[in-house]
């Protein structure tokens, strides 16, 4: 256990961070699952800019990397243009 009482106040935030961060990375994980479970592009395609300004906006907090969500915005975008 820390001895420091600022460390303890650290241990504290890091722990409120990881919860915060945890939750919306999950919600963006679900409404990414969500998108290419569907199979009408109508509605893929209403969803995608949600799902994107979402991914943009973990990728800006440094919840999941830069990278990674410009992957996931290709990706889906390939899927809903293969979608009849």
């Amino acid at each position: 256990m820390a001895n420091h009482q600022s460390s303890i106040k650290r241990i504290r935030q890091i722990h409120k961070r990881k919860l915060h961060n945890r939750y919306y990375a999950k919600t963006a994980r679900n409404a990414v699952r969500k998108l290419r479970a569907t199979t009408e592009k109508s509605v893929a395609a209403e969803m995608l800019p949600k799902v994107s300004a979402m991914l943009d906006k973990l990728a800006k907090r440094n919840i999941i990397h830069k990278n990674k969500a410009s992957n996931l915005k290709s990706k889906l975008a390939v899927y809903i243009n293969k979608l009849a």
